[in-house]
C-alpha cells in the first residue's frame, strides 16, 4: 500500500456509502489504502421541506465541503447531480467515474393509472415534476424527500400511484423492484448517473491517486450539461434537464427548460464533433434563453425566491 491512507468523506445513506466504497475499492486496486468517514448532510436532516425552499446551493455537499476545508477528510464522494456548478474556493474536481444509467425510473403500483385522468405521483425534484405535468397535466405531483430507502418506504406507506427515482441509484444498491418503468422520454438532470470525487487543490497525493479513476468521455459529457445548467440558472433551482452522449464519434446533446407547472417547455438539440464540446453547453443554453428562456427564468426565480 502506498504509505498514507486516504480519508474518504461521504454521506451516510446506503447509496452514498456504496459510492464511497466503490471509490475505496478502485483506489485499493491502484495500491492506495483508505478509510471511510460518514457524515450527515443538512439535506438528509431536514426531510419535510422541499429542497428549493431550503435556499441552499449544495445542500447535500456543504457538510463534506466544510470537512474538506477543515482537513478532517482528504476526499469527498458525491452523486455529481447534487454538486453545485461552482465548487467552493480551493476545492477541485479530482475524478469523474464512468457514468451509470442516466434515466429516471418510475416505481409504480400498477400501470393502469397512466391512462387515467386522476393520479398521484411523488417526487422532490422540480425537474421531474415539471416534465411529468408536461406529459400528464391532470395528475397531482406530491413532494417526496429522503434517501432512496426512505422514499421507497414512503411510496409503500402512502396511497400514491407511483414515485420517480434515478435508475442508477436503485441499481447501485440493488433496490430496483419488478414494477418499474424506464422514463426514457424524461430528460435527466445534468450529470445524472455520474459520481464525482473532489479534494483540496493543494492535496497533491490525493489528486495523483484519483487521476487514474477519471473517465474522460463522462467528464466531457457532464461538463457540457453542467455548463448548460450554469448558463441558464445562475444559482436558482429550476426545472432543467440536459443530456450529452457520445454516439458514432459525435456528441448528441438534448437540453430543456420547463415552467414549474410543466405547461411551458423550451428545448434544444445539437449534434457536434467532440472538438467543439467546450462551447456546446453555453451556446445551447443561450439559444434557450433567446427563445423565451430568459423571461421564463425570471418568472421561476420570482416564484421560488
Amino acid at each position: 500500500m502506498k504509505n498514507q491512507s486516504i480519508r474518504i468523506g461521504t454521506r451516510d445513506s446506503e447509496l452514498a456509502l456504496w459510492q464511497a466504497k466503490k471509490v475505496a475499492k478502485e483506489l485499493e486496486i491502484l495500491g492506495y489504502s483508505s478509510v471511510l468517514i460518514p457524515v450527515k448532510s443538512t439535506g438528509d436532516l431536514n426531510l419535510d421541506e422541499p429542497l428549493y425552499e431550503m435556499g441552499i446551493t449544495g445542500i447535500f455537499t456543504k457538510t463534506l465541503d466544510i470537512a474538506l476545508i477543515k482537513g478532517e477528510i482528504d476526499i469527498a464522494v458525491h452523486s455529481m447531480k447534487d454538486v453545485p456548478t461552482h465548487l467552493p474556493k480551493g476545492v477541485v474536481e479530482a475524478a469523474i467515474l464512468p457514468r451509470a444509467d442516466v434515466n429516471d425510473m418510475l416505481i409504480h403500483k400498477g400501470e393502469d393509472f397512466l391512462q387515467q385522468k386522476e393520479a398521484t405521483i411523488a417526487t422532490g425534484s422540480l425537474r421531474r415534476k415539471a416534465q411529468w405535468l408536461n406529459k400528464y397535466p391532470s395528475h397531482e405531483v406530491v413532494n417526496l424527500r429522503g434517501n432512496v430507502n426512505t422514499r421507497m418506504q414512503k411510496l409503500t406507506d402512502n396511497d400514491w400511484n407511483a414515485a420517480i427515482f434515478a435508475a442508477a441509484g436503485l441499481e447501485r444498491i440493488n433496490l430496483k423492484p419488478a414494477n418499474n418503468l424506464v422514463l426514457d422520454w424524461m430528460i435527466p438532470a445534468p450529470a445524472q448517473g455520474a459520481m464525482l470525487v473532489v479534494c483540496m487543490e493543494n492535496n497533491e497525493f490525493s489528486k495523483k491517486a484519483l487521476a487514474h479513476l477519471n473517465h474522460k468521455e463522462t467528464e466531457i459529457c457532464v461538463h457540457i450539461e453542467r455548463e448548460f445548467l450554469q448558463t441558464l440558472e445562475g444559482g436558482c433551482t429550476a426545472p432543467i434537464g440536459a443530456l450529452a452522449e457520445f454516439k458514432q464519434g459525435k456528441i448528441y446533446f438534448k437540453g430543456a427548460l420547463f415552467s414549474l407547472d410543466g405547461k411551458q417547455k423550451i428545448e434544444v438539440e445539437k449534434i457536434i464533433h467532440p472538438n467543439e464540446a467546450g462551447k456546446l453547453g453555453k451556446s445551447a443554453a443561450e439559444e434557450i434563453l433567446a427563445n423565451g428562456g430568459k423571461a421564463l427564468m425570471k418568472e421561476i426565480k420570482k416564484i421560488l425566491k
